[in-house]
Order: C-alpha cells, then sequence, then structure tokens
C-alpha cells in the first residue's frame, strides 16, 4: 500500500494538517476506549462485595475483558485495510459503549462476565490508532507517532484508576448506596465513548489525500475486493509476525494484567481502602504519558544509526528490563518501595511497547492492518495467559507476577527472530533519509533554517 503525502515532522500545538488532526483524534479517542475498558477495574472490590464473586470468578472476569480482544484486533487490522481507519473507528466506539453502559445491568457473576467479554471488544481500538498514525506518518518520525498516540491512549487506563473512585464517591455522596453507584458511575464513560464515535467521523480522514473510497475511486489505490483476507494472509505466514506477536504479549499483555490487578493487590496486600489503591495504582498507567514516546523516540533515534536492525536492538534491551524490574517488583513487600519499583518497572514495559510498534511498520507495507492486529492481538493473548496464573487458588499474586516476569526476560530473546533482508534494510533507510531530506526542504520553505 503506497500511501503518499505522509507528515515528517510532528507538530504537538497544531492542528492545520490533516495528519496532526488525525493525531491528537485517534489517541484521544484510544483514552477512552481506555477509560470504558478498564473503567471497572478500580471498582471491583466493591463489584466482588456485591456480586459475592470468588478469586476465581474475579479472574475470570479479568481474562474475559481482554480474551475477546484477541479475536477482535485480529478482524479489526484487515477491515482497516479495506474500508479505512474512519468508519471502523467510528462504529467501534458507539456499538463498544452500549455495554459499557450496560454492565451497571449485571445482578450476578455470569451476567457481569457477560458484559466484561462484550466490552473487551473496545480494546480492538489501539490497531485502528497504529494503523491510522502509520499511514499519516513517514518513516523518520513513524516510530514516535505510533508510540505517542498508543501512549496516551494507554493513559486513560492509569486516569481511569483515579477517576472512577471519584466518580464512584461523588455519586455516594447524593445518598446513594455503594451497590447502585458502581453501576451509575459506569455510565458516565459509556456517554464519552458514544459521543466520540461520532467525533471521530466527522474529524478524521483515512489518509492524508482523502478517505479510501475517494482514492480508490481516483486510482490512487488498489480496489478493496479481497483486500482483507489477502492482507490477513500475507501477515499469517510471516514468522517475524508472531514473533513480534509472543514479544507484544510479553510487553503489552503485562500491562493490560497489571491495569486489571492493581488496584486489587494494593488493596489486599497493603490494607489500603478503594480511593487509595486506585490513585496508586493509577500511578502505573500514568507513565504512558511520556514512557510510551521515548520508546518510539528511541527507536526512531537507532534507526537513524542502525537502521531497521537499531529498532530491533533497542526493543531488546528495554524488554529484557522490563522482565527483570517486574521480578523485583514481585518480591516488594514495603509500600513506598513498592511503588517506587513499579514506577521503573512501568518505564520499561511501556517503551517496550513503543519499541514494537516502532517495527511493527516496516514488516510487510502491503499488509500493515493485518500485521498491526496480529500484534496487537499478541498483547491481549499475553493478558489472557497471565490471568489464569491470578485466578489460580494455589499460588499467590506475588508468585504469580514473579513468574511473569521471568517469563518477560525469555520473550526478549525473541527479538532474534525479527530480521530483515539487506535489500529491505537498504530500501528503508533511503526511504527514512528521503523523509528526513523532505522535512529539512519543508523548515527552509518556511524560512525556518538557513537555505
Amino acid at each position: 500500500m503506497d500511501i503518499k503525502n505522509k507528515a515528517t515532522e510532528i507538530k504537538l500545538f497544531s492542528l492545520k494538517t490533516v495528519q496532526m488532526r488525525t493525531f491528537h483524534t485517534t489517541w484521544f479517542a484510544f483514552f477512552l476506549a481506555f477509560f470504558g475498558w478498564f473503567g471497572i477495574a478500580p471498582l471491583m472490590a466493591i463489584v466482588r462485595e456485591d456480586l459475592m464473586l470468588t478469586k476465581a470468578q474475579v479472574g475470570n472476569t479479568i481474562i474475559a475483558s481482554v480474551a475477546i480482544t484477541v479475536l477482535v484486533r485480529v478482524l479489526i487490522g484487515p477491515l482497516c485495510d479495506r474500508i479505512g481507519s474512519r468508519k471502523a473507528y467510528t462504529w467501534l466506539l458507539i456499538l463498544g459503549s452500549i455495554p459499557v453502559m450496560g454492565i451497571g445491568l449485571a445482578q450476578d457473576y455470569k451476567t457481569f462476565l457477560l458484559f466484561r467479554l462484550a466490552i473487551g471488544a473496545i480494546g480492538a481500538s489501539f490497531v485502528i490508532t497504529q494503523y491510522h498514525t502509520s499511514v499519516m506518518f513517514a518513516p523518520n518520525c513513524v516510530g514516535t507517532a505510533n508510540a505517542t498516540t498508543a501512549g496516551w491512549g494507554n493513559l486513560g487506563g492509569g486516569v481511569t484508576q483515579m477517576v472512577m473512585p471519584l466518580i464512584f464517591m461523588a455519586i455516594l455522596s447524593f445518598g446513594v448506596n455503594e451497590f447502585l453507584s458502581w453501576r451509575l458511575a459506569m455510565i458516565v464513560p459509556g456517554i464519552a465513548l458514544f459521543v466520540m464515535g461520532f467525533v471521530y467521523y466527522f474529524t478524521t480522514q483515512d489518509a492524508p489525500d482523502g478517505d479510501y473510497k475517494e482514492l480508490r475511486e481516483r486510482g490512487d489505490l488498489e480496489p478493496a475486493k479481497g483486500k482483507g483476507m489477502e492482507s490477513l494472509m500475507l501477515a499469517i505466514k510471516d514468522y517475524r509476525v508472531w514473533a513480534l506477536f509472543f514479544i507484544y504479549a510479553a510487553c503489552f499483555g503485562v500491562e493490560l494484567t497489571i491495569n486489571n490487578i492493581a488496584a486489587l493487590y494494593y488493596h489486599d496486600r497493603f490494607q489500603l481502602d478503594v480511593q487509595t489503591a486506585g490513585l496508586i495504582a493509577g500511578l502505573f498507567g500514568l507513565m504512558n504519558i511520556f514512557a510510551r514516546t521515548v520508546g518510539g523516540v528511541f527507536s526512531d533515534f537507532f534507526a537513524k544509526n542502525m537502521g531497521l536492525r537499531g529498532r530491533v536492538l533497542f526493543l531488546f534491551i528495554v524488554l529484557l528490563g522490563e522482565g527483570i524490574m517486574l521480578m523485583l517488583f514481585s518480591q516488594m513487600a514495603v509500600l513506598v518501595i513498592a511503588v517506587g519499583t513499579m514506577i521503573v518497572f512501568s518505564l520499561f514495559v511501556q517503551m517496550s511497547e513503543g519499541a514494537t510498534f516502532g517495527i511493527v511498520p516496516f514488516i510487510n507495507r502491503k499488509a500493515l492492518g493485518a500485521v498491526a492486529g496480529i500484534v496487537g492481538a499478541g498483547g491481549n493473548a499475553g493478558a489472557v495467559a497471565a490471568g489464569f496464573l491470578f485466578r489460580a487458588e494455589s499460588i499467590t499474586t506475588q508468585q504469580a507476577l514473579l513468574f511473569v516476569g521471568g517469563m518477560v526476560v525469555v520473550a526478549s530473546f525473541a527479538t532474534a527472530l525479527v530480521r530483515f533482508s539487506p535489500a529491505v534494510q537498504d530500501a528503508e533507510k533511503r526511504a527514512f533519509d528521503a523523509a528526513l531530506a523532505e522535512k529539512q526542504r519543508l523548515k527552509a520553505e518556511a524560512g525556518n533554517v538557513p537555505v
């Protein structure tokens, strides 16, 4: 897929270009998707009491919240190749808002489980976010663009840990009992998602030069017929895609797991109240405000000096660091030290995610959506696998965290499988240099540098 006129620079404080309007709209849509996806997590101590859930049942709901996302992410990537990001995101947000608002109707374990399963589909928003920025930004800054939009979106996972308990407390202040308050609180993120669906449709377009439908009518883009299945098969046959699937399971899968268990973990291990536990758990997600961007920036920096091999090397370094820090976090018994270790661990997690999607756009340009979908699904597959550990009655949460940390260390060596042919490396180096040259030319025309 040859998309023209990609942006060679990220101008954060500008909305003049379609690329930057898309940049800001897509990260904010993902932020709200995360808010709805994990809105119930910081309230689980109340829900557990209301619905009388066992540890295994709580674990099952955690697994459900990320399991369906594996399938939806795989499907949404080829759908983006076929119909474009604009329509795909619009429908996902509008339809996804329904179970978010509806979860308050759950009266027992089974209905609560089904609602959490349905809400998990919203997690596919990540794939559209990464796809949309990948077609809007050039090779010299695509790693930074992908990492920043994803990171600021993931920030929703931290903000919801802090904000949802406050919404819950605000409703309590009106004299509503706590078992009704958690149900009413979930209406807030649901409404936000519904409104954002319409905002996305009216403020974005699929590519710099227009929507896919327009580009195909002009002959600037290959026909849509068979596009989804063709791109999916290309991605499935590439072993590097599956290596990145496993790698992303070890970073984003871990982040999803921590988002789901952190508040409950601090509540149970350190005997904190729901609001305090939520605030501390939120610090993990708040690192997304810059950490994932740092991962993308360094991925682009390593690419500038070492090409695609540099992107892979950086991914190995940060993923190995993540595994080590998670194992250390699992052993912390003093609250202050545990929080400090968690923050450092969070930095490595999110840099790993940014580094992973600094590589994805270069695996196969003809199947960008499918590659992004499968790799993105890996994150949820990792969360599902970890979920079975945390639901087990025979092991403690600390033991489960230690084991997951060890698996992340093992996963870091899968980066050795992510290789590129000399021809591809040379072609991408030329494209990178061309994007840098174009950036300098535009600056010169604008009078920002001497000509």
